[in-house]
């Protein structure tokens, strides 16, 4: 059997190639004996998402947990991410899994871990898993029955989309986002989200809220290219003030303004700090990934808050948010979490602050980023996937390390950092980042400038100077 390795969240692999019953369950071996050797009387949460096959493979998770006698708990029906990480905390749980491939093509499916704390296990616990997975998986799955197990007690099932709603209800003022004279809009992706904001704002415009595995043949990231549909909704309602999408298994968030213009989640970022310190009067540092704009340090000096660059990966923000006052940590693909609620990145909480936002002010998103700009200054991002083979791309990452690039077109490198990747810095605050995925067999390229069309022109002189 193939080795099976975590990435930047969780294990990834191809449904019925890799993705199988027994590699599940060959991780949920090592999952059970690490969780024996670190707690006394372990219990677990259990969700999937609405890929192909979740129930299936979240129910070998919960047989091979049983068979080492823990405790599991697992949820009804499928579940977002940070509805299982809420579940731990609520539950006081020592551990959750979730069976999700979060926003990669409908293909794939994966394996979430989530600390005791409700965040991603910290990459130390991580790599105590990885090393006890065994080679074969030496456990009968077939004498392993489910439902006796259910009938004995040590497999309960729970409803987390109840237990999550109940948490909004209570931290949000969601008369007022519905008794707002604004109109929203939401596009789930065909993902976990989709039944969540149904219930706690009904007049919602909603996209894409129905059950489809295949997720109509796109991968369920939140990024502008995947949300076409969904902006030309947006734009073609004059009645609608803002949308938000979130992924698969509804941690990112996707948002756009009445127009139907895509707003990144640099902009987010930027403007839940805004809101949470000037509106709100809150305060703690800010941690980011490295692909995250250099103008949230501005933001963060702007109101005196101390900031932390870390490396992509949530968990790497996660670690900072269960030791330290962390009043946001986000990441450039769409993750973030603010405190308040789980250490764990929540599309549709980061979704619900921006549309109370909205409501308590008075002003459209438009004008809420106007505000942001009066301290930061105006800029745009914008990120290209290259799809190049391993050869190509293995050559890039040794040019990069070996300080090759010293211009790229007209765009002259001033400074350069590789904290995760190769960061490069042109005049006028622009700059470059090249990452290769960490789950995906692409290159990324990442650029940011003070307007779209010169972010596009740095990322078109990157593909000619790289691919030559």
């Amino acid at each position: 059997m193939s080795d099976i390795k975590f990435g930047t969240d969780g294990w990834r692999a191809l449904i019925a190639k890799d993705y199988t019953v027994k590699n599940v369950a060959r991780v949920t071996i090592a999952v059970s004996q690490w969780l024996k050797v670190n707690y006394d009387s372990p219990s677990v949460i259990i969700g999937h998402d609405c890929r192909f096959g979740g129930e299936m493979f979240a129910q070998t998770v919960a047989k091979v947990l049983a068979s080492y006698n823990i405790k599991v708990e697992i949820a009804i029906g499928f579940v977002s991410t940070p509805m299982v990480s809420l579940g731990v905390v609520k539950n006081s749980a020592s551990l959750g899994i979730v069976i999700t491939a979060s926003h990669n093509p409908p293909t794939y499916n994966g394996y979430k871990l989530k600390g005791d704390f409700g965040g991603p296990l910290l990459p130390k616990n991580i790599s105590e898993v990885e090393a006890l997975i065994p080679k074969e998986c030496n456990i009968d799955l077939d004498s392993l029955d489910f439902n006796e197990y259910v009938d004995n007690g040590i497999i309960k099932i729970i409803d987390l989309e109840n237990m999550y709603c109940e948490h909004v209800s209570a931290n949000f003022d969601l008369d007022l986002i519905n008794n707002s004279k604004m109109k929203f809009a939401y596009d789930a992706m065909y993902g976990a989200g989709m039944n969540v904001i149904k219930r706690l704002i009904p007049n919602t415009t909603l996209l894409h809220c129905d059950d489809n595995p295949g997720f109509k043949g796109i991968a369920p990231e939140p990024i502008y290219r995947n949300l076409k549909e969904f902006s030309n909704l947006i734009s073609s309602d004059d009645s609608l003030s803002c949308g938000f999408a979130t992924d698969g298994d509804a941690d990112r968030i996707g948002l756009f303004s009445s127009d139907g213009s895509f707003i990144d989640s640099h902009h987010a970022i930027l403007l839940l700090i805004h809101y949470l310190v000037k509106y709100k009067g809150m305060s703690g540092k800010v941690v980011t990934a490295f692909s995250c704009t250099d103008r949230i340090k501005k933001m963060c000096e702007h109101y005196n808050l101390e900031h932390d660059t870390v490396m992509i990966g949530f968990k790497h923000i996660a670690g900072k948010m269960v030791t330290e006052d962390v009043l946001l940590g986000g990441e450039e693909s769409g993750g973030i979490a603010t405190a308040g609620h789980i250490p764990e990145r929540d599309g549709i909480w980061m979704g619900l602050i921006l549309f109370e936002f909205m409501a308590k002010s008075g002003k459209s998103i438009e004008d809420l980023v106007k505000e942001v700009y009066e301290i930061v200054g105006s800029f745009a991002f914008e990120r290209v996937d290259l799809h190049l083979t391993d050869e190509l791309k293995n050559k890039i990452i040794d040019n990069c390390e070996n300080n090759l690039y010293s211009s790229f077109g007209s765009y002259k490198v001033k400074r350069t950092e590789d904290l995760d990747g190769f960061k490069y810095f042109f005049d006028n605050d622009a700059w470059l980042l090249i990452r290769p995925s960490g789950t995906e067999p692409v290159l990324r390229t990442y650029a940011e400038s003070s307007s779209s069309e010169k972010a596009f022109d740095i990322l078109n002189a990157v593909k000619a100077v790289i691919e030559s």
